[in-house]
């Protein structure tokens, strides 16, 4: 799936980053747990879906090599976020919606889990 039509699905606004640098996401993985997020093992593009807006998850993403990460629940990205992320070519996209919506909506369109 691309990344644009993610964010058209989730009526997504793209806060970070240039989301033309990675037009196909293969897969998504929701969760707050960053503990779960460092257990990914993949070599596919994974989009992280999370309501946890704070530092430690665009670190997380950083050790993970998640370049994208959706923002559920109108949470918001600080500028200290932004431009960590930005540091390291992520994408930051927020949406109103909650990470149960998001997941249904995008899973319903075609975008694969992780596992």
């Amino acid at each position: 799936m691309t990344l644009q039509e993610i964010i058209t699905h989730v009526s997504g606004t793209v806060v970070a980053g240039d989301p033309t640098i990675y037009p196909t996401i293969d897969c998504a993985f929701a969760s707050d747990l960053m503990s779960d997020v460092l257990t990914i093992t993949t070599d596919k593009r994974i989009m992280l879906i999370t309501g946890l807006a704070n530092l430690q998850t665009i670190r997380t993403c950083e050790m993970s090599d998640i370049k994208i990460i959706l923002f559920a629940r109108g949470k918001k990205a600080t500028e200290e976020m932004i431009e960590l992320a930005e540091e390291d070519d992520m994408v930051l996209i927020e949406t109103p919606h909650s990470l149960y919506k998001v997941s249904g909506i995008l899973y319903n369109a075609g975008l694969l889990p992780v596992y």
